[in-house]
């Protein structure tokens, strides 16, 4: 007797991922742009856009720090919303579950290339 194996424990995970990003970076950034500028504990022009395009679309790091806060928060995204249709009680056919996920792995895919092209 074979099982059928199932995907969502992959899905859970990089939901798992997503949210665990989540929870490091963006505290951070809130606290850097929503109190470190406005009370001036950071200097303004610390984070011109000149100086933030610089580092994070032309250095390898910066484009790693942003693949990393990005991509795995995309999951988080849809799978929250996927699942949080199940509890306002829509049931979407299995098509857009496949259209949901398959879109998040386009949007990952493309943020990845456009980042290291």
């Amino acid at each position: 007797m074979s099982q059928k194996r199932h995907i969502e424990p992959l899905l859970w995970s990089l939901f798992g991922a997503g949210g665990t990003t989540i929870a490091f970076f963006f505290p951070a950034i809130i606290f850097v742009v929503g109190l470190g500028v406005p009370l001036e504990i950071i200097p303004a022009e610390a984070l011109s856009y000149e100086r933030m395009s610089g580092f994070f679309l032309e250095s390898w790091i910066g484009k790693i720090a942003l693949i990393v806060a990005l991509v795995p928060s995309y999951w988080a995204c849809i799978h929250r919303v996927y699942h949080g249709s199940h509890d306002l009680g829509f049931h979407p056919a299995g098509w857009v579950k496949a259209a949901c996920y398959g879109g998040t792995l386009i949007l990952s895919l493309a943020t990845i290339v456009l980042l290291l092209v």
